[in-house]
């Protein structure tokens, strides 16, 4: 039995590897790096902060007595300019 290769099969073999190992290569477009909630603690609090819906606690008191909760659309909206324009 002979086997050859014509162009079209070869061109075709090539194109079907790349696409598939394009396929593998994309990663999830999972939002954030490493998940939904992100903590920051810094020398004045903490804070924890749902990347999804804006909503946050925050404490600034570092005996876990100052727990507020709030979200940043509310937040802007009550919230005065700091570059005072």
């Amino acid at each position: 039995m002979k086997n050859q290769l014509d162009f079209k099969s070869l061109a075709i073999g090539f194109l079907s590897a790349a696409l598939l190992i394009m396929g593998f290569s994309f990663k999830d477009s999972s939002p954030g790096q490493g998940g939904r909630f992100q903590t920051e603690v810094g020398v004045n609090g903490v804070i924890v902060l749902d990347t999804e819906s804006g909503a946050y606690i925050i404490n600034t008191n570092m005996a876990n007595v100052g727990w507020r909760k709030g979200d940043f659309e509310t937040t802007h909206k009550v919230s005065k300019d700091n570059l005072g324009k």
